[in-house]
């Protein structure tokens, strides 16, 4: 969170030059004029998330200040998970092994039998790494290919340089070994941009959005939107939804505040109520 600008934004509207100067009424016309501009509440939230850690900051170095819990934060509305089902995830799978023409800018359809044969083992590892660790986009990108297998498992850096462990399903392996012993190259990255037959580098995070978007029509999933992240989200629920608890989900998903982590609970709640009804309504 970039807190010097959003204190910044606020310290120049409210013409503030001493720290007594801020006043409740002063966030108030902040805030209002926020509003007038139709700012998300979300977005509205990171502004006084920053100006109550700095008043923290303020009043731990014994300088007197305004108290941080008198600033309340906007409601915000429950976010909107999209997330696919088990079935859904087991026809974008198919979908890789069908497809005559995995998604590539520059190569031609029926062009490299064997490249398109290393695009499809590379895009069934990717698949099943989203499925088995709830990676980031960003994050998946950049693991590299030498990963002890016996411990079945990755360091990954995360957000704000953090480091956690994600943990490899035997899926996942056996799609990675499978990929990594068709490769010829030497480079470190474990994803690659393969083209005409050449390995050219590391994967973009745009060319794995489009290959998730691509199998995801070749599937014929047309009635959700299915993205890295949606992949994501898939990981979450399915954790939450056989019994994992909230703290364990947030540690394995990276999430430094667990409120963040608490809006799955939301899907996994939606689904647990429909199961009751399946079951326990039957005549």
């Amino acid at each position: 969170m970039n807190y010097e600008r959003y204190l910044k934004a606020f310290f120049e509207f409210a013409e503030i030059k001493r720290v007594e100067e801020i006043t409740l009424d002063k966030i108030k016309e902040f805030r209002l004029m926020q509003n007038r501009q139709e700012l998300k509440k979300a977005t509205q939230n990171y502004y006084m998330i920053a100006l109550r850690n700095f008043l923290k900051y303020l009043i731990k170095n014994d300088i007197k200040a305004l108290a941080p819990d008198k600033i309340e934060l906007p409601k915000v509305s429950q976010r909107q998970i999209d997330v696919i089902d088990h079935k859904d995830f087991e026809r974008l799978m198919l979908a890789v092994e069908r497809d005559s023409n995995p998604p590539s800018p520059k190569l031609r359809r029926g062009e490299g039998g064997e490249v398109n044969n290393l695009k499809k083992l590379r895009d069934m590892a990717i698949l099943e790494m989203f499925f088995s660790t709830g990676l980031r986009l960003a994050e998946l990108c950049s693991l590299s290919r030498y990963i002890d297998f016996d411990k079945r498992e990755i360091t990954v850096r995360g957000k704000g340089d953090k480091l956690r462990v994600v943990f490899l399903s035997d899926e996942a392996l056996n799609k990675i070994k499978i990929y990594l012993k068709a490769r010829k190259d030497t480079l470190e990255n474990l994803f690659v941009s393969i083209n005409r037959g050449k390995v050219i580098g590391k994967i973009t995070p745009r060319a794995i959005q489009r290959l998730v978007e691509h199998y995801a029509k070749v599937a014929g999933i047309v009635d959700k939107r299915v993205t890295p992240h949606v992949l994501r989200h898939q990981f979450a629920t399915d954790l939450l939804s056989n019994g994992a608890d909230l703290r364990s989900v947030q540690e394995l998903l990276g999430h430094s505040n667990i409120a963040t982590t608490q809006i799955y609970t939301h899907v996994t709640n939606k689904r647990l109520k429909e199961i009751h009804e399946k079951f326990h309504n039957k005549g």
